[in-house]
């Protein structure tokens, strides 16, 4: 979501592997070779699985598996690429030896449920995850035994944990702040948002419910990655990308990059960051209630060339009081919030 409300030419990063590519078998079996041997190689998945938002790659290329890999790919007899994956038998782990295990081409099958498992505060040892973690476990213990994979299961836990502490806490001095009608700007001063809707950008459903928030009950913002208060930004990098970091570098074993790398130390420093900004919006907040100040957000807030080209301005120009969900013959395909398939049906 927080992609779709920039202009088309800001997004190519996105729409070149979130269309066709995902589709298509030559994405991994490149179109002039289409050799098995080549698409099982770790650098394979780099081309789309790297970056801020899904730090794969880079998670597995520092960790002890990928440096395995590094050093050992170009001799043959630690990773023979023309045996089939069902046959392969590897110093080291590959992408898709763990993620496609056996040839399997649904990569999802071999995943962590990665919003819920990652990026949220959830039970991870719920019996709505036994099965993924199960089978998480049976492919570690392929070189493993089934306790050291399950205590690593578990220190990926512990961080995600520690790290939901953190951006609770971050999340909590904005929603203060902006309960306080401190927040620089508030929704109702900015362009509106991907969707069409003036809404906090941090109020995600049930989290931060109510009308105090913009919106009605149970009606969710959207991330903004622009044209919002610093303090937003703050919080959305807190959780899109240094939670993210946590996640995917203790689920791959690159502990460096789930702490030293903008990992654990990278959400420290975005909380100290959101108290900062807080605490000097309430010293300017107290300066100019002294001094009979009356501060209005500045103009550009609102309107501007590149404001212009957002999807939410364009909604409200084109369709006076409908939104994106309005507009959308299908609105659940849009739906930020919903759950996997499987996890539904678990539920269910």
């Amino acid at each position: 979501a927080w992609s779709i409300e920039r202009p088309p030419g800001d997004t190519a990063g996105c729409t070149f592997c979130h269309t066709s590519s995902e589709e298509r078998c030559s994405t991994c079996h490149q179109r002039h070779q289409f050799d098995p041997a080549v698409a099982r190689h770790s650098e394979q998945c780099k081309a789309c699985h790297w970056g801020k938002d899904h730090r794969d790659w880079e998670a597995y290329d520092i960790s002890i598996h990928g440096v395995v890999y590094q050093v050992n790919k170009w001799n043959p007899t630690e990773f023979d690429f023309s045996k089939k994956l069902s046959d392969a038998d590897y110093v080291g782990p590959t992408c898709q030896y763990c993620h496609m295990r056996g040839g399997h081409h649904n990569v999802q099958r071999l995943s962590t449920v990665y919003t819920s498992m990652g990026m949220s505060n959830a039970d991870r040892g719920a019996p709505l995850w036994k099965e993924k973690r199960d089978t998480w476990v049976s492919v570690c213990d392929d070189c493993h035994s089934p306790r050291f994979a399950r205590e690593n299961l578990q220190a990926m836990d512990e961080a995600c944990k520690d790290a939901g502490l953190k951006y609770t806490e971050t999340f909590k001095v904005a929603e203060n702040l902006m309960l306080d009608g401190m927040g620089e700007p508030m929704p109702k001063d900015l362009a509106p948002d991907w969707s069409g809707q003036h809404i906090w950008s941090l109020k995600i459903g049930a989290y931060h419910d109510g009308p105090k928030y913009g919106g009605a009950q149970g009606e969710s913002g959207e991330f903004r990655m622009s044209n919002c208060s610093d303090i937003e930004r703050i919080c959305f990098e807190s959780v899109g990308y240094w939670m993210t970091y946590i996640m995917k570098g203790m689920a791959h074993g690159s502990w460096n990059d789930a702490t030293y790398c903008d990992g654990s130390f990278g959400m420290d420093r975005w909380l100290v960051k959101a108290k900062a900004a807080s605490e000097q919006a309430r010293r300017f907040t107290a300066l100019e209630k002294k001094t009979g100040i009356n501060w209005v957000p500045s103009e550009f807030w609102r309107k501007g060339d590149y404001l212009e080209q957002l999807t939410g301005t364009r909604i409200v120009k084109e369709f006076p009081g409908k939104t994106i969900f309005d507009l959308c013959p299908e609105p659940g395909w849009l739906d930020t919030h919903h759950a996997p398939a499987e996890e539904v049906e678990s539920l269910e």
